[in-house]
């Protein structure tokens, strides 16, 4: 502001009637800037608070979302845990089932080994009494008949004796064996010092000794054959390859 111009008695009033103007004019303009920058910023602030309030409502949805998920975590390591018991259980009772099988198939196994010999008793008793009174063991050597001609295709009622078997264990491994040639009606009439006797049904003809030798872990050699039996015994020495198998 430029100096003021002495008078006779003081300053001109004109000029510091002006300058007090400008200096009005001026705090005027400064009031309205402040009350323009008071508006802003108020505007401001309450964008500043709507945001917040914004990510404070984000944070409590993302917090809940994640107590969510932490739910949905437990509720699915429960849901495996409870999976892993009942798969647990399951093999449990399918062992169990298995061993009870195999229990109930041995002492079927069993009962019918006692009952062959009971019948195999009775029958040595009735050829007894049948040779004690003259009469021939077997028909077709009391008339001379010749052997009948035998292609080794067996077809029907056939019986197989094999032995000696160390266990029941082998027994039921040759009654796989002819199960998986097609038999049907399996079942064994004599289990007697380690040979057995079983007797089948074949709808088709099966060259049963050349399959036996495919599908059974023992080896044997052929004692006797006939187109309704076939007499197997088993090799002392057996093929370690085979036995590996």
């Amino acid at each position: 502001m430029a100096p003021f111009k002495r008078a006779l008695f003081g300053y001109r009033r004109s000029e510091v009637d002006a300058a007090l103007a400008s200096r009005d004019g001026r705090i005027g303009a400064l009031e309205a800037d402040l009350a323009a920058g008071g508006e802003t910023l108020a505007e401001i602030e309450s964008e500043t608070m709507a945001l917040s309030g914004m990510v404070i409502e984000r944070d409590r949805e993302l917090h809940v979302l994640d107590a969510r998920l932490r739910e949905a975590q437990e509720c699915h390591e429960r849901s495996i845990a409870r999976l892993d018991a009942v798969t647990a259980r399951l093999e449990e009772i399918d062992a169990q089932a298995r061993g009870q099988a195999t229990r109930i198939r041995m002492k079927a196994l069993r009962e019918a080994v006692e009952v062959s010999r009971r019948v195999q008793a009775l029958t040595d008793a009735h050829e007894n009494g049948a040779e004690a009174n003259g009469a021939p063991a077997n028909g077709a050597a009391a008339n001379g008949a010749d052997p009948i001609d035998f292609d080794g295709l067996y077809e029907g009622r056939i019986k197989l004796e094999i032995g000696p078997l160390g266990d029941f264990s082998q027994l039921v491994g040759v009654e796989d064996a002819v199960g998986e040639l097609g038999a049907s009606e399996i079942s064994v009439e004599r289990f007697s010092e380690g040979r057995a006797t079983l007797s089948m049904h074949l709808d088709e003809p099966v060259d049963l000794l050349r399959e036996l030798e495919d599908h059974s872990a023992l080896d044997f050699k052929v004692r006797h054959t006939a187109p309704d039996n076939l007499v197997l015994d088993l090799d002392d020495e057996a093929d370690p390859e085979r036995d590996a198998a």
